[in-house]
């Protein structure tokens, strides 16, 4: 018996038996939708962040402030003046103090991010007021009560009122609103468009912290990134005395960890979904075995006739084979098409689809398929025939 009759004896025995058959690759599709869903959840929510970080430019430098075995302080004064000094190499300079806060408007109140910077922040972060304005330099030097609150936050507590001049209380303080935030992001909660900016002067008296621990720098252009490194780098030594007490990373180096830490995210995910192929393996195994057993008068009648081992072996094995390329490819569908009416459809994350992971899952289905299927089919072959033909 060749492989084309073997096939064709396969392909019988799974129509014959559809229920069966179906149950028997369920556990492949589950395991290879998974597979490719959680890739593609990974992929999709490090696209989402790594587009956000690419957004602010390649000539962004972040400097984050531990203070780790030192008691001195450096204060945004300082970091100012020490920018103005190295204009060739530094464009601007934004204080980072940030804290969740109540935000209060009559009878509505909402948790979202408050952040206190100054004006240079519109600039670093390519964000603006679509209606009323920014920060200016005179808000944080007379410790002025403004706010420039973003569209999630309007959306919620305003309510289709004009929110320009209107009171709000951050924390149980009033402020008056002075802009409200182009849209960065849909409006969504818990993004970009969630938050309220303040001047860094009174986000410092507000949130009982004289301490400033994160500052967004602009470099000139990207040809001088690593200039204003070294020399922010050498500021900082001179006051902590000790490298430890802050660092000091561009946007290259945040997407390189980034990108590192998805790779490991992302296998993680997928072996944790491939254990469902395993699972989906074994009830590949036992459902033939039954299958064996059921069919072994059939297999005594084969063998009686000429049918060889190896004969018996490729049928069974063609036929889990089968059974688990079916479930693959249907696996591969119901993945697709969770990615495209789930994730994209209701916007979780962006869409991605890896040709490399679904080629990997796919792979694997039939290589379960062979590995689960062997015992079953060499069981099948071994069957002596005198003792097949009288069972019933």
């Amino acid at each position: 018996m060749g492989f084309i009759q073997a096939y064709k004896m396969a392909i019988k025995s799974i129509r014959s038996n559809k229920v069966r058959s179906f149950l028997t690759m369920l556990g492949v599709i589950i395991g290879v939708s998974s597979v490719i869903t959680a890739v593609a959840f990974a992929q999709g929510s490090t696209k989402r962040v790594i587009d956000t970080i690419s957004s602010m430019g390649t000539n962004l430098i972040q400097v984050s402030i531990t203070g780790r075995n030192s008691n001195r302080n450096v204060t945004y004064n300082q970091i100012k003046e020490f920018s103005e000094e190295n204009s060739v190499d530094i464009a601007a300079v934004a204080p980072q103090s940030n804290s969740t806060a109540t935000v209060k408007y009559k009878t509505k109140n909402r948790d979202t991010t408050v952040l206190g910077t100054s004006p240079d922040y519109q600039t670093i972060r390519s964000v603006g007021a679509y209606i009323g304005r920014f920060l200016v330099q005179n808000d944080l030097d007379s410790m002025q009560r403004v706010a420039i609150i973003g569209t999630a936050v309007v959306n919620d507590i305003f309510e289709g009122t004009n929110p320009i001049g209107q009171k709000i209380k951050i924390n149980g303080q009033l402020f008056s609103v002075a802009g409200v935030l182009e849209e960065k992001d849909g409006g969504q909660d818990n993004g970009a468009d969630d938050m309220v900016i303040i001047p860094v002067t009174v986000a410092q008296r507000l949130f009982r912290s004289g301490t400033i621990r994160n500052y967004a720098i602009q470099a000139k252009s990207p040809e001088t990134v690593d200039s204003a490194m070294e020399k922010i780098n050498e500021f900082l030594t001179k006051i902590y005395k000790n490298p430890d007490a802050y660092r000091v990373f561009n946007q290259a180096e945040m997407l390189e960890n980034l990108d590192n830490m998805t790779g490991t995210m992302t296998t993680v995910l997928a072996g944790i979904a491939a254990i469902s192929l395993v699972v989906g393996g074994i009830g590949i195994m036992n459902i033939m075995l039954v299958s064996v057993t059921e069919r072994t008068k059939e297999i005594g009648i084969r063998k009686a006739i000429g049918a060889k081992k190896k004969n018996i072996l490729l049928q069974f094995l063609i036929e889990a084979i089968i059974v688990t390329g079916i479930g693959g490819l249907l696996g591969i569908l119901i993945g697709l098409s969770i990615i495209h009416f789930i994730i994209g459809g209701f916007e979780l994350v962006p869409e991605v689809y890896s040709i490399l992971w679904i080629v990997i899952s796919f792979e694997i289905s039939l290589v379960v398929g062979i590995i689960f299927g062997l015992f079953p089919a060499y069981k099948a072959a071994s069957l002596n025939p005198i003792e097949a033909l009288r069972s019933e």
